[in-house]
């Protein structure tokens, strides 16, 4: 479980990367937060590309950008969208997500009042990671 203070952080920082988000295409700007190991904070938004399968979601970015900073555990991902209804990660995301936390808990946020709060695992059946190989 994460601890109040932390989640308000990661809140606040998914959403401060939604507004640094770059998505000419879509128009749907994803801000995303994650707890490492370490207790540190992480945040990316998502990035488009022209060539769509080039694009990387928020949720990736965020872990990318901990991982880059010497983090080896996530223990949480916070999603922000601009939506009525939280927005779970997608497939890819869940998968990038399981490689560095399997048992992380995921946080799902929006402007509503309606929030996803679920382990990866429950969200991610089955995954393939580390261990398989």
């Amino acid at each position: 479980m994460v601890p109040d203070d932390l989640l308000q952080e990661m809140n606040r920082k998914a959403r401060r990367a939604s507004r640094h988000a770059y998505c000419p295409y879509s128009r749907f700007p994803v801000g995303a937060a994650v707890l490492t190991g370490e207790g540190k904070v992480f945040a990316g938004g998502n990035v488009e590309n022209a060539s769509y399968g080039l694009t990387i979601c928020a949720e990736r970015n965020a872990v990318f950008q901990a991982i880059s900073h010497g983090a080896s555990e996530i223990r949480a991902v916070l999603v922000y969208t601009p939506t009525a209804n939280p927005t779970a990660p997608c497939g890819a995301c869940r998968q990038v997500i399981n490689e560095f936390g399997p048992d992380s808990d995921i946080i799902c946020v929006c402007d509503g009042r309606k929030v996803i709060r679920r382990k990866l695992s429950s969200l991610l059946a089955a995954p393939f990671g580390p261990r398989n190989l």
